[in-house]
């Protein structure tokens, strides 16, 4: 695995063990409830204690939860990652000098855990001590592995607590530009996601806080819930940009938007604005302009480091336990200082975004969702189950995918061979962005639906049912076979399917196949799959009589086999378009009796060739046998 790709699955390991925190924020703002007017005063204290507990045990966490992310929640390497801990924990404890489990200490636990389950999880001994290979030696080598790291910690424990210490002053002496820069290179590295890697240095690791028991905890966000009151200098700056700058430019794509689109556009950018506001989950927006516009994102980016070198400067200390939303806003508000002062700048900077990406965008003429082909963001609810296996299709399907996870807003995928993936088909199915990064590591941004889409990918994967995938015969676009100007192919006489109207006048194979029937006047071709189905592609309506004229050419003849993306058929686009009816060119399979069910990509502009417009379940028949 390349460097990137190393260190996006270590992010995206950082990110499982978080998932926890707000818990712990939302039982310690419920301890500040007045219980015992309810007559049940202890409830306060059991809220408080399990909020700190799950702090006071965080190493515990993330040792768990970093070697589950960087193992695809392999169980060996969280019980090894687990055991690490215990053993850390009693080893250093009979250490003269007190040395307290770290957040540090349980990610160091956990990665160790991880790679080590992928190093020998396939490990073979000998027959006779077999027990103990393949995974079952993770913890066993880990724990071996921990007790020569915690005596190392005994000895260099306060050298490193020293260190961290120092690292914070260092950071501290930095005064606002030192924020300034987190807050610019956090929203880069959003882009590749690596941000998880940034701040989990600074929320986790970064100065030192000694609270009223003797306890010392480390990094901005523990500090923060510990009651530090300097804590929270690098989680308050986000507030106004989650809660503010980001549905910002979501309203003013939506107001630059065609009045066509409009309705569209401002449905799909209200939900995505609104995660923004509620969670922090910001990348539904960012990666509308993203990758039309990058030197605006890098504006976004300025911006935002400036946003919170402002906070900073006026001694507001806020923090959250997930994100910048405003439910953690809300909760965390009583452990903040001057927090209220965001309310006003997130105002201000909502404002000052506003104008700027509504002049940028209309100025410079970006072609954001909605201003030429629509939101690549569609509403999915309900739809996740269709086009799962179109997706799956248009990574290159199972056989090239090495490996898959998913965060909160992102596929992240390892593939055997990238250039199967189709770009533009995983965009029309929803996807906001496609980062390669590199060594065959992939991240595809669906937004908050990612986790979803990966588990329907993976129950079509573990169903394994025949299928058969098309790709588009034509560059143009896919529309209804029910709008086709033609009563028996919307009617569905000849069969199920859809159409396309071509702008270019060529016609390929959409599937691997064999040529059954080329028709006299080359308008329209006949295949039948290696699963049995016929398929009739039909260029435009009532071009049968166009004869004689040198209207189509066909380049296959019957008996060929044909791949997709062969060309089959080349056509006279202007005068089709001229003498028939209409250039709408349906994809039917004739002999629909064979197919169980079907799939359908949105219906939007396609190029040739492009995997991904239709998948259709074949029945089973004979219990599973062969078809004809």
């Amino acid at each position: 695995m390349n460097f990137l790709g190393r260190f996006q699955q270590l992010g995206r390991a950082f990110m499982l063990p978080m998932i926890v925190l707000p818990a712990a924020a939302i039982f310690l703002f419920l301890s500040q409830l007045p219980w015992d007017l309810l007559g049940i005063p202890d409830t306060a204290d059991y809220l408080q204690a399990a909020g700190h507990a799950i702090f006071t045990f965080l190493p515990y966490i993330f040792a768990l939860g970093v070697s589950l992310g960087l193992t695809g929640n392999a169980l060996a390497a969280g019980m090894a990652a687990l055991a690490g801990m215990v053993i850390y924990v009693g080893v250093t404890g009979t250490a003269d000098a007190q040395i307290e489990p770290t957040v540090f200490v349980g990610s160091i636990i956990g990665m160790i855990s991880g790679f080590s389950y992928e190093r020998f999880k396939n490990l073979r001994l000998p027959e006779y001590i077999q027990f103990f290979g393949g995974p079952r030696f993770v913890p066993l080598f880990v724990s071996v592995v921990t007790v020569i790291l915690s005596m190392a910690m005994i000895g260099v424990a306060p050298l490193i607590q020293r260190m961290l210490e120092g690292l914070g002053d260092i950071v501290a002496s930095g005064g606002g530009f030192g924020v300034f820069l987190f807050g610019f290179l956090y929203r880069i590295l959003v882009v590749f996601g690596l941000h998880h890697l940034l701040s989990h240095v600074f929320w986790f690791q970064v100065g030192g806080y000694e609270t009223a028991d003797g306890t010392m905890v480390y990094g901005d966000l523990p500090r923060f819930f510990a009651g530090d009151p300097t804590a929270g200098a690098f989680m308050a700056g986000m507030y106004p940009i989650v809660m503010f700058a980001l549905p910002a430019i979501a309203f003013a794509i939506i107001h630059e938007a065609r009045e066509d689109l409009k309705p569209k556009i401002r449905k799909t950018f209200l939900y995505a604005s609104l995660a923004s506001f509620l969670t922090g989950v910001t990348e539904p927006v960012e990666f509308a302009f993203l990758f039309v516009a990058p030197y605006l994102f890098v504006v976004h980016a300025l911006l935002s480091g400036i946003i919170m070198w402002i906070t900073y400067e006026l001694g507001i200390r806020h923090g959250f336990s997930f994100s910048g939303g405003v439910i953690d806003y809300i909760i965390n508000e009583h452990l903040a200082t001057r927090g209220w002062l965001l309310i006003p700048i997130g105002i201000v900077v909502g404002v000052v975004y506003y104008v700027l990406f509504r002049w940028v965008i209309n100025r410079f003429r970006i072609p954001t969702p909605g201003r030429e082909e629509g939101s690549q963001l569609d509403e999915w609810a309900g739809d996740i189950p269709y086009r799962a296996p179109l997706i799956l299709q248009a990574i290159g399907g199972k056989d090239n995918i090495v490996q898959m996870e998913s965060c909160i807003t992102r596929l992240r995928l390892k593939v055997a061979n990238e250039k199967l993936l189709d770009n533009n088909a995983l965009r029309n199915l929803g996807a906001a962005g496609v980062l390669r990064l590199g060594g065959g590591n992939v991240q595809v941004v669906f937004g908050t639906y990612s986790e979803l889409i990966r588990a329907e990918m993976l129950k079509a994967i573990e169903r394994d049912q025949e299928q058969v995938l098309f790709s588009s015969p034509v560059q143009g676009r896919m529309i209804p076979l029910e709008d086709v100007p033609d009563p028996i192919f919307a009617g569905k006489l000849v069969g199920q399917g859809v159409a396309f109207i071509p702008d270019k006048g060529e016609l390929v194979s959409p599937v691997k196949g064999t040529v059954i029937i080329v028709y006299p006047t080359m308008h329209a071709v006949g295949l039948r799959t290696q699963e049995g189905l016929e398929v009739l592609l039909h260029v435009g309506i009532d071009t049968s009589k166009l004869t004689g004229k040198q209207y189509f050419k066909a380049v296959v003849q019957e008996g060929q086999e044909v791949m997709p993306g062969d060309m089959l058929i080349r056509f006279d686009l202007q005068r089709v378009r001229k003498e028939s009816k209409s250039l709408a060119t349906p994809m039917v399979i004739t002999n629909s009796d064979l197919v169980h069910s079907w799939r359908f990509a949105p219906f939007k502009a396609v190029k040739k060739g492009q995997s991904s417009v239709l998948s259709v379940v074949l029945k089973e028949r004979n219990g599973g046998g062969e078809r004809p």
